[in-house]
């Protein structure tokens, strides 16, 4: 039987463990050595200083062991005070001594405890900022795109995707090896690290306000189950996946995938064009690399096309995307053009297009 409230802590037990699991990119900061070394140089700077202000107005200081005070007896006042000790044995005398260790000597020891204690706080302080970089990157954070996997296939997406101008502030990356997850964030993106078949590892990259979902994983199995989790948990995302085996396409279309692609096939496919012309297969290879040659994307019909013919617009038009249904440039239904169509065109990298093919 389960207690009241039960469902609504496992949920949030689920989001906090999410939360441990996000990598934000991290500032560039000095090594951990280098900080210690830096520190310890500037309290040596300010005991150095101490004892010269003592030392300068020696006279004006009482020893109860000699009634004098030597440049030994200084740098021991200095160090005494500055660590707070304090055992009386030397004390300022002179009115000038006194007002020298009111307005320099006191405010010198409050600087030589902050540098003293500045690791502490500084490793008290972290875990209350990072969380705070959590909560700001999660209000902020809206329509964005999670990339499952980040081998090569991912790679090559996240490549594609920037290409076109996505920002990296609306990328996630999500993949289980840390170290992966840890050259992510060098470069720049967010990343989760953890097994994205859990619910909590995709909560954790705010799947469910996601935009579109990419999933580049290793194993066809681990893809259907990447898919069948992130269509349950954002029903409008695009999901995008890619499998090794043509047979197993099927199966994620079925557990929600919008658009499958076929690595093995697609790679053997382009491998025989190449063999039986390989101007051809050098083409096809110039439309997949964005950015570089030719590019294929996808923009929506301008005003001054709608009402036109297919072959009448700047760009090569390939195919014409009406509603749900993909027309070929050949199709009489393709024309004439609508302002709801988008088109799917051949424009070269260097030139663009008349609107970029993200809205």
């Amino acid at each position: 039987m389960k207690l009241p409230g039960h469902d609504a802590m496992a949920r949030q037990d689920d989001e906090q463990l999410a939360t441990r699991r996000v990598k934000l990119p991290r500032r560039v900061v000095e090594r951990p050595l280098r900080q210690v070394a830096k520190r310890l140089l500037m309290a040596l700077a300010v005991l150095a200083l101490t004892v010269l202000l003592v030392w300068s107005d020696r006279g004006g200081y009482h020893d109860n062991a000699d009634g004098s005070v030597d440049f030994l007896d200084a740098v021991y006042y200095a160090t005494v005070t500055l660590s707070t000790t304090g055992y009386g044995d030397i004390v300022p005398q002179s009115d000038v001594a006194r007002l020298t260790n009111v307005l320099l000597v006191t405010p010198l020891r409050v600087l030589f405890l902050i540098i003293l204690v500045g690791t502490t706080l500084e490793v008290l302080t972290e875990r209350t900022r990072e969380e705070f970089r959590l909560n700001r990157w999660r209000l902020r954070l809206r329509e964005h795109t999670v990339i499952v996997g980040f081998g090569t296939k991912g790679r090559s997406a996240l490549q594609t995707l920037t290409a076109t101008g996505l920002s990296k502030e609306q990328v996630i990356i999500v993949d289980p090896s840390s170290k992966v997850i840890e050259a992510a964030n060098a470069d720049g993106y967010v990343g989760v690290v953890g097994d994205a078949t859990r619910s909590d590892v995709l909560l954790g990259a705010e799947v469910q306000k996601a935009r579109q979902v990419v999933i580049a994983t290793q194993r066809d199995d681990t893809a259907v189950l990447v898919t069948l989790t992130a269509r349950q948990l954002n029903r409008r995302a695009k999901i995008v996946a890619a499998v090794r085996e043509e047979e197993n396409a099927p199966l994620l279309r079925q557990s929600g995938a919008d658009a499958v692609i076929t690595s093995a096939s697609a790679a053997g496919r382009l491998l025989g064009l190449s063999v039986l012309s390989p101007s051809a297969g050098a083409v096809m290879e110039d439309l997949i690399q964005q950015g570089s040659g030719l590019d294929l994307i996808e923009r929506p019909v301008i005003k001054a096309e709608a009402g036109r013919g297919v072959r009448e617009t700047d760009d090569l038009v390939v195919s014409v995307l009406r509603g749900h249904r993909l027309i070929a440039y050949d199709d009489p239904a393709a024309s004439p053009l609508q302002l709801t169509d988008r088109l799917i065109t051949i424009v070269r990298a260097d030139r663009g297009s008349p609107l970029n093919a993200r809205d």
